[in-house]
């Protein structure tokens, strides 16, 4: 049986992480409205990935027959695609600072590795999506579409990163054949 307090966490990041998917994937129809294409694809990009980080989180409650609340710090009022970039850096900055670290090492103490192994992926992933953001922030605020080639998503853990996959995902191992494009 699962630890209560780490079962929570996982409900909780299920929660984020399904609300950042959704959120990404709105912020791309705005960016894209706004001709920020490079922008909205990157969004298009890191919804995927988050969309694979609450998949991974869900599926160490698997053991559950029921209804839970999730609670998650979800960044609320979208508007441009500037406030929306950084509304996404708020949101990486809370998930690597605050919520992944502490969760990691409840998890530890209470020896759930295969949480502790979840949210490592999302933690390492969300610290690439927190750089890839501020790229492209720092492009919108000269008012300009950032420059940004092929971006590459893990289907195993999320990783993301521009350029061409890896041989292996540099956090799971997951051969290159794992990874989604995004062009």
């Amino acid at each position: 049986m699962m630890k209560q307090i780490t079962q929570q966490h996982l409900i909780n990041a299920f929660g984020g992480e399904s609300m950042a998917h959704m959120r990404y994937l709105h912020f791309a129809n705005i960016a894209r409205k706004e001709g920020f294409d490079n922008v909205a694809r990157l969004f298009e990009a890191i919804a995927h990935a988050e969309y694979i980080h609450a998949g991974d989180h869900y599926q160490q409650l698997k053991q559950l027959n029921g209804g839970f609340v999730a609670n998650s710090m979800g960044a609320f009022g979208p508007g441009d695609t500037l406030k929306n970039l950084q509304l996404g850096i708020d949101g990486e900055t809370f998930e690597i600072t605050e919520m992944y670290p502490a969760y990691i090492e409840t998890a530890k103490f209470q020896g759930e590795e295969g949480a502790v192994k979840t949210f490592e992926w999302a933690l390492n992933t969300e610290k690439e999506h927190k750089k890839l953001f501020e790229k492209a922030k720092k492009a919108v605020d000269s008012k300009k579409d950032v420059q940004l080639g092929s971006i590459q998503v893990c289907g195993v853990c999320g990783y993301t990163l521009e350029g061409e996959a890896p041989d292996n995902c540099p956090i799971c191992k997951a051969k290159k054949e794992m990874f989604k494009a995004f062009q």
